[in-house]
């Protein structure tokens, strides 16, 4: 944890605002997010209310799932409702620039929707593909109250996203946008290995987020790095440190579009250095069927509506469909 004087400055070591959830003082929480999301997109959240122990757990359920056999993890392929386990390679998230996909493996969570509710048949609900009990035991058990926790969490940040967006607090929590978010917890793995930018090595190809807010866990090993500015030649990569107890917090292309552009969604990527890598992002992104379009306090005759409105459902499905390979090779060497 950062020391106390860093966190009554509301400003880490590294220049991202930090926004302490045990405070009372939303406005001067709200003030923080603002500064940071027309910034940089990025910033800590602290005293978030998970406890240290489950923060522990959680990394040590996700250690052991990674350490099985191959064969093993094979056998929990990602589905077509993108639940299960990711290979290598398995993601391109910036295209032009990797020689091959993203240097890592994951594991992908949802809203656990069984086969027979109607909510399955929305794109990205369903069941989620688990591992035997027999072989990690409480691991099923520990993901289910990481992802309720963190879904919690990512809620108190979105009232204070509103209210600097001076809307009301309440204005996300609408059962038309937040009454059933569409909410995916990933389990992240980066071999030790180096990973070399100039030859189109990454562990994380460059890329911003799609959907609302996403909230970062990760071990003490860095490797994060955000380009505030995109459109810079060379761009200014920066590295974004891990900090013990708290979340790297960042926004979606979606709440930069419902932001009409005044919010920024920033470019991210993972850089290895030798060291083994632990991360757990979770995303928080609304309803399928919510409609997005350009929010009433974002917009004026100096600055009308960039995007035409779109419904959730619709933007995920496009953004997700570029960036997924095809399985066809896996489910062969899985075989």
């Amino acid at each position: 944890m950062a020391s106390m004087d860093s966190i009554v400055a509301g400003v880490s070591p590294t220049g991202l605002n930090q926004i302490d959830l045990s405070s009372s003082d939303l406005q001067r929480l709200a003030s923080l997010v603002k500064q940071a999301c027309t910034d940089s997109g990025f910033f800590y959240v602290i005293n978030h209310g998970i406890s240290q122990d489950l923060m522990d757990e959680l990394f040590s359920q996700s250690r052991q799932f990674f350490d099985l056999p191959l064969t093993e993890k094979m056998k929990l392929l990602r589905n077509a409702k993108n639940r299960g386990y990711s290979p290598l390679f398995d993601q391109t998230l910036d295209p032009p620039n990797q020689k091959k996909g993203d240097y890592r493996e994951g594991y992908f969570l949802g809203v656990d929707v069984p086969e027979y509710d109607p909510n399955a048949q929305k794109p990205h609900f369903g069941p989620n593909v688990w591992p035997s009990e027999d072989i990690l035991p409480g691991w099923r058990q520990t993901m289910q109250e990481y992802h309720s926790q963190a879904l919690n969490v990512a809620k108190l940040v979105a009232r204070i996203i509103a209210i600097a967006l001076d809307l009301e607090a309440d204005f996300f929590e609408k059962p038309e946008i937040f009454g059933e978010p569409i909410a995916d917890l990933r389990l992240l793995h980066y071999e030790g290995v180096v990973f070399d930018p100039s030859e189109g090595i990454y562990g994380t190809g460059a890329h911003t987020d799609f959907g609302f807010l996403t909230l970062l866990a990760t071990d003490a090993v860095s490797g994060l790095q955000i380009c505030k500015n995109k459109d810079a030649k060379p761009q200014i990569w920066e590295y974004v440190p891990p900090m013990k107890g708290a979340f790297i917090v960042n926004i979606g292309d979606m709440l930069e579009r419902w932001s009409n552009c005044i919010f920024r969604s920033t470019l991210h990527r993972v850089i290895g250095n030798g060291q083994e890598r632990y991360s757990v992002p979770f995303f928080m992104t609304p309803n399928h069927d919510c409609l997005v379009q350009c929010l009433p306090t974002c917009t004026s005759e100096e600055n009308p509506p960039k995007f035409p409105p779109v419904l959730c459902q619709t933007y995920l499905s496009q953004r997700l469909g570029d960036i997924l390979a095809d399985l066809k090779e896996y489910k062969r060497e899985g075989e």
